[in-house]
């Protein structure tokens, strides 16, 4: 898996670079055909606080790019809440393409 991240208006410091790389570990524990990984981080001068830090996140798995961002006062929630998203934007990709494995194999038998 090929992880790059990147900030915009931010520096990436190592801790913020570990917990977004522990983060999507966990992706890559359920689902272990991704193949690239881009996150970016941003700060963004906006009116409200609330919305102020974002992060969005590409992911390149085996025939489909997924994804996702999410934007939250706090980096780390907003990275918290991205992966949350992007576990299960994978956990429907991989059901749906293991169903289909299943659904030509019944057909095949009957």
């Amino acid at each position: 898996m090929n992880l790059t991240i990147s900030g915009h208006h931010l520096e990436v410091t190592p801790a913020l670079r570990s917990y977004v790389t522990s983060k999507l570990d966990r992706i890559s524990r359920h689902f272990d055909q991704v193949v690239d990984v881009r996150v970016l981080l941003t700060v963004d001068n906006m009116k409200e606080k609330e919305k102020r830090q974002r992060a969005e996140c590409t992911l390149h798995v085996k025939g489909r790019d997924l994804f996702a961002e999410s934007s939250h006062h706090d980096l780390y929630a907003a990275v918290d809440d991205l992966t949350d998203k992007l576990d299960r934007q994978v956990g429907r990709y991989k059901t749906k393409v293991q169903d289909h494995g299943h659904v030509c194999a019944k057909r095949e038998e009957a």
